[in-house]
């Protein structure tokens, strides 16, 4: 009988698997945080614009003309 776990190979081999699983584990969600880090994504994102806010913006970006703002505006 070999008493030992894994054919004799002792408890490194135990300790080598979980090892590996958690290096692996850590590269992959760092490349995951880089990836969403780099595209701009908030992890906190629990602010919400009013639509006046909104139509400001726009304005300020010059994708409605005066007269449009000025028109939702009156509307909201």
């Amino acid at each position: 009988m070999m008493g030992y776990w894994f054919g004799g190979m002792g408890w490194w081999m135990a300790f080598a698997a979980i090892f590996f699983v958690l290096f692996w584990g850590g590269i992959i969600w760092l490349i995951v945080w880089g990836v969403n880090k780099a595209a701009g994504h908030k992890a906190n994102c629990t602010a919400i614009e009013s639509p006046l806010e909104i139509v400001k913006q726009r304005y300020a970006r010059s994708e409605i003309t005066r007269e449009q703002f000025e028109q939702l505006k009156k509307d909201l």
